[in-house]
């Protein structure tokens, strides 16, 4: 399996890369289907509205019970994050390497999810309210704390892009061992390939990959919360 960044366009020195354009693909998707699922609002909803409705309703019940009513400000970025991580893991199903088997991409969402947790901290508590959350529970701490929050996009990122690319390297090995059986032993009638690999299908391209976006999101609401502090949650 490819682990690189597959360049699918090339000029000159720049470069577009098949994650890129899969991002694009999943924009496109996500967009389409809002624009469809809203262009005829119902009181009764039915279809994609009510589908639509439907992943509206779980995300802002998701940041509730997680960071907390009065942070359901985040509930757009969290709905964006987990969308794109789930639509983007779920294209192993046809054919394409995830979005989230890209360490480029890992790294991407886990520093804008770093990003947040430093800026709503710092606006929550304030400066010197931020320092002293860091040098918790004394200062001799400090230094320990902050290797700790710079570590954490980078453990965010690998734990997403490995769970991933493990379970990619997992069914290519897989299918390779089964077409190579099938060969010889029944020579061009690929006999192996035929249900066994369904159940391996279902748990790393389908259930892993949900799964893995639930915790990185998860984390991400967990660790801006934190950031914020408790004076800011409102109480379930």
């Amino acid at each position: 399996m490819e682990l690189g960044p597959r360049k699918i366009i090339e000029i000159g020195q720049f470069y577009i890369t098949e994650t890129v354009v899969l991002l694009w693909i999943i924009s496109g998707i996500l967009i389409l289907f809002t624009f469809f699922a809203t262009r005829k609002m119902q009181k009764v909803p039915r279809g994609l509205q009510a589908a639509a409705e439907w992943i509206v309703e779980f995300i802002y019940n998701f940041v509730e019970q997680t960071m907390g009513r009065n942070n359901l400000r985040f509930a757009p970025y969290v709905g964006t994050l987990l969308s794109v991580l789930v639509v983007g893991n779920l294209l192993a199903l046809f054919g394409f390497r995830p979005i989230s088997a890209n360490v480029n991409t890992t790294f991407a969402l886990a520093t804008i999810t770093f990003f947040l947790i430093h800026y709503n901290a710092v606006k929550s508590r304030g400066a010197l309210g931020y320092v002293k959350h860091l040098a918790e529970p004394n200062a001799l701490m400090l230094p320990i704390n902050l290797i700790s929050e710079l570590a954490f996009p980078v453990s965010l990122a690998f734990r997403l892009f490995g769970n991933i690319t493990g379970g990619a390297i997992i069914m290519s090995l897989l299918y390779g061992g089964l077409a190579s059986l099938s060969a010889k032993l029944t020579g061009s009638v690929p006999i192996f390939m035929i249900g066994i690999p369904l159940p391996f299908n279902f748990f790393f391209d389908i259930f892993e990959g949900i799964l893995q976006a639930y915790v990185f999101t998860t984390l991400s609401m967990v660790f801006i919360s934190n950031g914020i502090g408790h004076e800011e949650k409102a109480s379930h």
